[in-house]
């Protein structure tokens, strides 16, 4: 009897472990989860009994503390604290946003070499479409906030969301041509690419170019180890440990160091398919005999299990360790780094109404809401679609097959979901020497509003305008 309650325990686990495992294979899912962290950060930021603790745990300093030995006055003083300044805040922006950079960097590599970027034909098109998605909205930005304390966050509407960008046009199935939502997504890809340049180059501190030129011998040194062929894992993990030390120092943000080192993680496999097939055979022959000599133990007896180990490790080497990594970490990526860092960011505490005035102008600050609402809602589709026309009118693209102009507008809206790159940089922006503290956070807290609005209406406009010029070509 007791039996049967285990039974049906047993299904139960295993079907949620199945409904669990479709869930996160579906584009739509990181959307979703994120969308759900950005509601219970901004309910954590403003609930009375929840907001003190939520700040004070984004503000847990995490470095570690070294003291010298007490003197004669049974004084102490802290001799080390390395990281200085780091928060959980920090470790969440700085350290782990290192490994979504990372992974990022893999995906961009793989599209450029064997993907939707590996060909100039394939590129050309979305590469100067995605130039356009990030002039136009930077230059609306700061013709709103020139010559303001604003200024400074053109940066933020710049970037496309290809999590929530992707999600909304499987949801919205074969409304859209294939072809576009390619053409998006390779977009959104090269879009990447520009935000992390933007930011490496537009968005770092004082850089110690001490630091930087010893940071350049380590790359150098992990190319070379490219370049002689080394596949292996560690070898370039390792290194990005000392980069990413390097880099925070140095004044350039830790995150590129992610960015810099899966650029030099070979594709590559450590054997090729010839060498794979032989040493399978030879490997498969062993199993055989193995379970040929003693045919009544249970499998695998102990030289089975050795031929097994082996047949997996030559697997995990005929894969290219970008591959392996990228897989490796996607889920992390997605399921927890990306989410977390919605946690600890989108919590925006609302003191009064003003926030959601996107279009609020405050003479000598600026608007930075504005800027970002208008960037993402407006530069974006327009910013796509002129630079993918530029790219047609003198030949050097051509429009995805079945795909229209409205449509391509339709779905250029959806580029205007900024969300985690926009978010990302705007914790860069605002600020500097003479800007008080207060006056930045309050800066900060209006482009986060002002880019989650943002990138809610660019995703609804964009979703009613596809169906809408979906239902005129049906016609």
């Amino acid at each position: 009897m007791k039996l049967i309650p285990i039974y049906w325990w047993n299904k139960e686990v295993h079907n949620f472990r199945v409904s669990q495992d479709k869930f996160s294979k579906q584009p739509w899912a990181n959307g979703v989860i994120l969308l759900l962290c950005v509601v219970v950060a901004m309910l954590l930021a403003n609930l009375p009994f929840t907001k003190d603790i939520y700040h004070a745990v984004l503000e847990t300093d995490l470095s570690i503390h070294i003291k010298s030995p007490a003197g004669a006055d049974g004084a102490s003083r802290i001799d080390w604290v390395f990281p200085r300044g780091m928060t959980v805040e920090k470790f969440i922006n700085d350290i782990l946003m290192v490994i979504f950079f990372f992974n990022v960097g893999l995906e961009i590599k793989r599209e450029v070499i064997c993907g939707e970027l590996s060909s100039p034909k394939k590129a050309v098109m979305p590469v100067i479409a995605a130039f356009g998605g990030v002039v136009v909205p930077a230059l609306i930005f700061t013709i709103v906030n020139r010559g303001t304390l604003s200024a400074s966050g053109w940066g933020i509407p710049t970037a496309t969301d290809i999590a929530f960008a992707v999600g909304i046009l499987s949801i919205l199935g074969d409304r859209v041509p294939v072809s576009l939502k390619v053409f998006l997504t390779a977009l959104a890809i090269a879009d990447d690419l520009i935000a992390i340049l933007v930011v490496a180059l537009f968005y770092g501190g004082k850089i110690n170019l001490l630091l930087l030129g010893i940071a350049a011998v380590v790359v150098a040194f992990v190319f070379i180890l490219n370049r002689l062929g080394e596949k292996r894992t560690e070898y370039y993990i390792f290194p990005l440990i000392i980069i990413w030390f390097l880099f925070y120092y140095s004044g350039i943000h830790a995150t590129m160091s992610g960015v810099v080192m899966a650029l030099l993680v070979p594709l590559q496999p450590r054997y090729n398919k010839a060498k794979f097939h032989r040493r399978s055979r030879i490997l498969l022959d062993g199993l055989a005999r193995s379970e040929a000599d003693a045919p009544d133990e249970p499998f695998p007896n102990g030289p089975e299990r050795y031929y097994l180990r082996r047949l997996s490790g030559l697997s995990k080497r005929s894969i290219g360790p970008a591959y392996r990594l990228e897989h490796l970490l996607s889920p992390w990526v997605n399921f927890f780094i990306m989410p977390v860092f919605a946690l600890a960011n989108a919590g925006v505490e609302i003191t009064d109404l003003s926030y959601f005035n996107v279009f609020h102008y405050e003479a000598g600050v600026g608007a930075a809401g504005m800027g970002i609402f208008l960037g993402l809602l407006l530069g974006k589709p327009i910013g796509i679609t002129l630079a993918s026309w530029l790219a047609i009118k003198f030949k050097v693209g051509e429009m995805p097959s079945g795909g229209t102009w409205a449509m391509l507008f339709a779905v250029a809206c959806l580029g205007g979901i900024g969300f985690t790159m926009s978010i990302f940089v705007d914790t860069l922006s605002f600020g500097g020497p003479d800007v008080p503290a207060e006056l930045t956070a309050r800066l900060r807290d209006a482009g986060k509003i002002a880019v989650l609005m943002g990138s809610i209406c660019a995703g609804v406009l964009g979703s009613i305008l596809i169906n809408i010029v979906h239902k005129i070509q049906q016609k």
